[in-house]
């Protein structure tokens, strides 16, 4: 349980032995090197990361939440995907929740002890009432936090989808999941330091999970971010970029349409590809679970049949 040594992510990095004598030229090319060994270790488990995704897909349909759960960087990480969510898709923040050791003001200042807690990672998931159709993804660089090992544990007591996401093969935490990713990063540049390559995987990893789900959910038409929540200048300008690269209408049109469906994108897509109203094109897309061109599809095969 506490031999390092045994850790990938915890050895020497013969590149970087070197690392206090080198200029700082040699520091970024060196790390800029080792960070190209970061996808290729991700392409290695993407058969566990597919996975993963239809899980979330399947919780989602179900009504079922994604929770990530960790300690430090780990938690973080977690957390940064969860928040973005809301305004990136127009979930509500009950859908996919970032669960941190120690609280959120762990997020600034570390809360001592809190990772080595077995049951505390239990009793955050029950405060969250956790139930057999959600996902918890534990991360841990390590693969031996008890924060995260006790929550995993937990999730499959009860009958929810655990999911390890690790730096290290045969990871103790993977023994407590139904689908393990464990995305072996090597060693690091400065040893043990596993915000390095270990979390820019699993940062680019959790990416993968929440945007692969949400586009299986109908959060995209196309490569377009259609259920984005304009709410500031900024998103509001890019809806209408949206409205205008899905539709073919310009600036001003997509503009006027906008602020019909109060910069709601996509019943503004269907009103302009199908030419409908505001009414009915909310109809069309609650019978089309969401999905924009199921929705403008109805249109056009009721138009064929007349």
């Amino acid at each position: 349980m506490d031999n390092l040594s045994k850790l990938t992510t915890e050895k020497y990095n013969p590149e970087s032995v070197m690392l206090d004598q080198m200029s700082t030229r040699e520091i970024v090319d060196l790390m800029n090197e080792e960070d190209f060994t970061v996808p290729k270790a991700i392409q290695q488990v993407l058969p566990a990361i597919e996975q993963t995704v239809e899980a979330v897909y399947e919780s989602f349909k179900k009504g079922g939440r994604l929770f990530y759960i960790g300690a430090g960087t780990s938690g973080r990480i977690g957390l940064l995907d969860a928040v973005e969510c809301p305004p990136t898709f127009s979930t509500d923040p009950e859908m996919v929740q970032g669960i941190l050791a120690g609280g959120n003001n762990a997020l600034m200042v570390a809360v001592e002890g809190a990772e080595d807690d077995e049951k505390l990672g239990q009793e955050n998931l029950k405060e969250r009432g956790l139930n057999p159709n959600d996902v918890v993804i534990g991360i841990a660089a390590s693969g031996r936090t008890p924060y995260v090992k006790g929550a995993l544990q937990y999730a499959r007591s009860i009958g929810a989808t655990a999911v390890s996401l690790t730096s290290n093969r045969m990871a103790e935490i993977s023994e407590q999941a139904d689908i393990a990713i464990e995305v072996e990063t090597g060693p690091e540049v400065l040893t043990g330091s596993t915000r390095l390559k270990a979390a820019t995987a699993h940062k680019m990893i959790l990416n993968m999970i929440s945007t692969a789900a949400m586009v299986k959910m109908g959060k995209a038409y196309q490569n377009l971010m259609v259920d984005v929540n304009a709410s500031n200048h900024k998103l509001r300008e890019r809806a209408k970029k949206i409205v205008c690269e899905a539709t073919g209408v310009d600036y001003n049109a997509a503009a006027e349409v906008l602020e019909k469906t109060n910069y709601a994108v996509k019943p503004a897509m269907v009103m302009l590809l199908s030419g409908v109203m505001f009414d009915e094109a909310l109809q069309l897309l609650d019978k089309a679970n969401g999905f924009v061109r199921d929705a403008v599809k109805q249109v056009k095969s009721v138009q064929h049949f007349k």
